[in-house]
């Protein structure tokens, strides 16, 4: 498959950004943008035949027959835990990702969630901004594995995927 991929702006520049409650908290800004186009980059390029990144939304009057769909990745939630909040000595990372698959010309195909989780014991860490970082990459390689093993079994993928095999088992007979 020639897959484009569309990063919306909040997802390519995604952080979290949690205000402290009172004096002896801190304030947390969990930046994920970068490292998450950067993995989403690697993967898409490993799964697919050819990977374009698109420059905006597909809509019908910006139709790319080079492409065979577009995926659009999204982050609706993010939450983190610190052992300030827990009393335990781990930091985690929990994100839900949205994802759109459309057509050339914006049509839905198939959307449908995802859930990735990531944590680190304090033990080998130096600070807690290195802590969360570490569960974030730990939470984005599980959302990698995740995708690569449910990306078929999406029902709609699966039935766009199969549609697409019956024009050339029909022209093969």
């Amino acid at each position: 498959l020639t897959m484009g991929i569309w990063y919306e702006e909040e997802f390519a520049n995604h952080e979290f950004f949690d205000e402290a409650k009172g004096r002896a908290d801190s304030d947390w800004v969990v930046k994920t943008g970068e490292a998450q186009v950067q993995m989403w980059d690697q993967l898409f390029n490993r799964m697919f035949t050819t990977v374009q990144p698109l420059r905006g939304r597909p809509a019908p009057e910006q139709m790319n027959p080079a492409v065979d769909a577009v995926i659009i990745p999204r982050v609706d939630e993010l939450q983190y835990a610190i052992p300030a909040h827990t009393n335990i000595k781990v930091y985690e990372i929990w994100m839900r990702y949205a994802f759109e698959m459309v057509t050339t010309g914006g049509e839905p195909i198939a959307e449908w969630t995802m859930t990735a989780y990531g944590k680190t014991p304090t033990a080998f860490l130096q600070s807690d901004e290195e802590a969360v970082r570490l569960a974030g990459v730990v939470a984005l390689r599980d959302a990698g594995a995740h995708f690569i093993t449910t990306f078929q079994k999406v029902p709609e993928v699966a039935q766009w995927l199969e549609s697409r095999k019956q024009p050339q088992q029909q022209a093969s007979r």
